[in-house]
């Protein structure tokens, strides 16, 4: 059927029957606007609305469908020919409505697969369960649309079609593992230990260190050099009292607030809260926690903090000479010449930080109980407060 033909020819019929647009769209029950795309050739008219147009009209369906009047001589012609190309177009309506239903699917299973994501936690089970129905779903459209397109060998583009679906899911996932330290979706395995979970995803592992705690880090293990006892276990946050990110804060004078406050903020115990005092005169700091000293002791965590934030304190201040830490228990002291008797101290403590030797003298060491048992009562001083 010819559509801009049959625009015309609605036009003049309608005009000859000295009917406006909107005559005549009042009397088949539609708009004004629906008979100016019908006649412009921006669309047909619905095939149910065919036998009342005619009558309006005042000529015959095979008239309406040639665009034109149909004499007897060619009116059963005109009429098998247009028998075919309604035919012909609705099968290409119930195409192009499959078409955008397969579309929709496809952008719909995307979208669903976007969410899971990004809504549901990244240890939850229903972010990887919604992601790879996502997955399906959209899958199913683009095979569909493959296949309304007569495309060949579309069993091979549809595998295609998933396998970088899935790998694209994939690298979306570590790429949030990497940027935002978390647990990956797309996990195949778990594994618990006594404060670590270890997550198995594809080519990769990621140790979940202190699950379950305001302390809980990750270490992203992507060469398989780590395992249960090699990785880094220590009973803070490493992401943020870690070397890598306080050695920013070395500083030469001990009077530089901001520096020492930001320090102090990501080392041990600021979770806990405090306030510190820089006694300029004599090089020094105080630092006052919110908290009594044997309410954080659990399993030996202010013994290694202590030793830990005394550590990094002295080797990221070049000129501090003290460091008080009060509780509302107790107060303990450290001075240079108390941290100097740390092993290693002065390999760790140069002009520019060692980070493997900060890591293997001093972050390794705080899980040796004995050896944070030994430090402790030789270097942290103790006095009861008056």
């Amino acid at each position: 059927m010819d559509q801009e033909k049959i625009g015309k020819f609605i036009a003049e019929c309608r005009k000859e029957k000295e009917l406006t647009q909107s005559q005549l769209a009042e009397k088949l029950g539609v708009t004004d606007k629906t008979i100016s795309n019908w006649e412009n050739a921006r669309c047909m008219p619905d095939l149910t609305l065919f036998k009342p147009l005619t009558d309006i009209l005042g000529v015959t369906i095979n008239e309406l469908m040639s665009g034109e009047r149909v004499d007897d001589e060619h009116y059963q012609e005109k009429l098998e020919k247009n028998v075919f190309g309604v035919l012909a177009f609705m099968n290409d309506n119930i195409l192009k409505k499959k078409r955008t239903m397969f579309w929709i699917a496809v952008v719909l299973g995307a979208i669903v697969s976007l969410a899971a994501m990004t809504v549901f936690e990244s240890d939850s089970s229903w972010g990887s369960i919604f992601a790879i129905f996502g997955c399906v779903v959209s899958s199913v459209g683009a095979f569909q649309l493959v296949k309304a397109h007569h495309m060949k060998r579309s069993k091979i583009f549809v595998f295609a079609y998933v396998f970088i679906y899935l790998i694209v899911l994939m690298l979306v996932d570590f790429a949030s593992v990497m940027l935002m330290r978390q647990a990956p979706r797309f996990s195949y395995l778990k594994e618990y230990s006594d404060n670590i979970i270890l997550y198995h995803a594809p080519f990769y592992r990621v140790y979940c260190v202190n699950y379950g705690s305001n302390r809980e880090y990750f270490i992203i293990d992507t060469k398989g050099e780590y395992d249960e006892d090699t990785v880094p276990n220590v009973p803070f946050d490493r992401d943020k009292a870690g070397i890598d990110n306080i050695v920013r804060f070395k500083n030469a004078y001990v009077g530089n607030n901001s520096n020492t406050g930001n320090l102090i903020n990501n080392l041990p115990l600021s979770e806990y809260g405090y306030t510190f005092e820089i006694d300029s005169e004599n090089n020094g700091l105080v630092i006052n926690y919110h908290m009594t000293d044997w309410y954080i002791e659990e399993r030996g965590y202010l013994r290694k903090a202590l030793i830990y934030d005394a550590v990094a304190l002295f080797v990221m201040i070049d000129n501090l000479k003290y460091v008080e830490f009060n509780f509302s228990g107790e107060v303990y002291d450290v001075s240079r010449e108390d941290i100097l008797e740390y092993p290693h101290f002065e390999e760790i403590c140069k002009e520019k930080v060692d980070k493997e030797k900060f890591n293997l003298h001093l972050e390794s060491k705080i899980k040796d109980e004995e050896f944070v048992d030994d430090m402790f009562s030789s270097i942290i001083g103790k006095k009861a407060n008056s």
